[in-house]
């Protein structure tokens, strides 16, 4: 019996490969299927279950297109309904995959068809629990993505999911390790730690949603506590992942022609009104970008906050890009959360775009001990997490988290200049590029954010 674990850094995601005497089962698989193809074709592995823990909002699961291609079975817990085939497991029902067993164990609350699945080897010894969105190391499942369609609250699913936490979760083998669909970085919950995986007997020492005296309405009033609102695009995920969706391939191959010259670009961006959406690194982007782009490098969180901050997943979107290497990148990445309706790239990248002489624009950059020794009596803005700010903040700074720089920029005076930083320049980035599509230009990015200020204010 052999466990994978495949994670995907951008989304805090993990997905698993079991294999047992040449059967496989695969856990939440992502939406580009290719490696768990080139797995099953290198060892001669057949696929028997693909396995999805709930319909998840945060990405696009690639179970649909991984069931047609192998002809696995997809498994979904109680109350899962989907629109295309599927197998509905009972609570405690029981799969084979080669010498061992897979139970479901149905755990409701973070969505009512949340499901943990429980794997035993050939001598039914429990060895891991995959437990999705139900529970994380550190934290459990926010409880607010199901209402949709609910009269029950967010309450009403935190104290179901504290009920399948203690009669179910807990009740395991201590030894069992708990393999969790998300880690440190997920909007699916907020206290989640950066380890991957973890022993269930070490999460009851330490997870705060998992103490033994702990009550229903403490726990209901813990896990909702500092809860903020979910993405915007969380609900069109769900409904892909529910109803079905174009297989990643066929999409990819469709745009493989899609290099524009400038001219054909901006033509494009004129016609169309596409998001422009800037890919590339920060010192890229401040040196020279396409005026009203918008920029979200590929090194940093990229998909989610593509998701966070566009919302719509219709949008049409024009790439900027360096290379094919980076459009073909940056192609998979926003199918993962839903964005497949991507009109092309800048063929030549924007040294092509300057070679022709069509306008471009910058950002003003200061280094951190430049800021320091000038920020006094400055319009300041720190665009970090409510979390963050309240820790600790350049005293005079105004608060704008980014996301709610949509809703809230008109707090902001375009006339003077203000100064702009996040936790390390990523965030801040991405905030000025937004700001100056709407008329904002007097910005001053500070560079390497608040990590950076912090070490000179010590």
């Amino acid at each position: 019996m052999k466990i994978e674990q495949i994670y995907t850094g951008c989304l805090a995601q993990g997905a698993y490969y079991i294999e047992s005497n040449g059967e496989v089962a695969i856990i939440d698989p992502l939406r580009e299927i290719t490696p768990y193809i080139e797995r099953l074709t290198q060892h001669n592995h057949t696929l028997k279950y693909i396995f999805e823990t709930h319909f998840h909002a945060d990405f696009v699961s690639g179970h649909v297109s991984l069931a047609a291609k192998t002809g696995a079975q997809i498994i979904y817990g109680p109350n899962a309904d989907t629109q295309f085939e599927a197998y509905n497991a009972q609570d405690l029902e029981v799969f084979q995959v080669g010498d061992c067993t897979i139970q479901a164990i149905h755990t409701p609350g973070h969505t009512l068809e949340s499901t943990c699945y429980l794997l035993k080897d050939a001598e039914g010894n429990s060895k891991a629990l995959f437990s999705g969105d139900t529970l994380f190391i550190g934290d459990v499942g926010r409880p607010d993505l199901a209402q949709q369609g609910l009269t029950m609250t967010k309450e009403d699913l935190a104290g179901i999911l504290y009920d399948s936490l203690r009669q179910k979760v807990m009740k395991l083998d201590p030894s069992t390790i708990i393999y969790p669909a998300h880690g440190a970085g997920s909007a699916c919950g907020k206290k989640m730690s950066s380890e991957t995986s973890d022993t269930l007997g070490n999460q009851l020492e330490t997870n705060y949603a998992l103490r033994a005296d702990m009550t229903k309405e403490e726990f209901i009033a813990e896990v909702l506590d500092g809860l903020g609102d979910p993405p915007g695009y969380f609900s069109a995920n769900v409904r892909l992942n529910q109803e079905g969706y174009e297989d990643v391939d066929t999409l990819l191959s469709q745009s493989n022609d899609n290099y524009l010259s400038p001219d054909q670009f901006e033509e494009l961006a004129n016609q169309e009104h596409p998001l422009m959406l800037d890919v590339r690194t920060v010192e890229e982007f401040s040196r020279a970008h396409i005026p009203n782009s918008i920029f979200v490098g590929l090194s940093g969180p990229f998909a989610p906050w593509v998701g966070e901050l566009i919302v719509d997943v219709q949008t049409s979107i024009l790439l900027i890009t360096n290379s094919k290497e980076q459009y073909e990148e940056a192609r998979i990445r926003l199918s993962r959360v839903g964005f497949d309706n991507v009109l092309g790239t800048l063929e030549g990248g924007i040294d092509a775009w300057v070679a022709t002489g069509k306008e471009v624009a910058s950002l003003e950059n200061i280094s951190p001990e430049e800021f320091m020794g000038a920020y006094q009596g400055k319009n300041i803005l720190d665009v970090r997490s409510d979390s963050e700010f309240s820790i600790s903040a350049i005293p005079t700074a105004k608060h704008i988290a980014l996301n709610k720089l949509n809703l809230q920029m008109d707090q902001l005076s375009k006339e003077d200049t203000t100064y702009l930083y996040c936790g390390s320049g990523y965030r801040s980035v991405i905030s000025c590029s937004i700001l100056k599509s709407r008329g904002y230009h007097n910005l001053i990015n500070v560079q390497g954010g608040f990590g950076a200020l912090s070490k000179l204010m010590q």
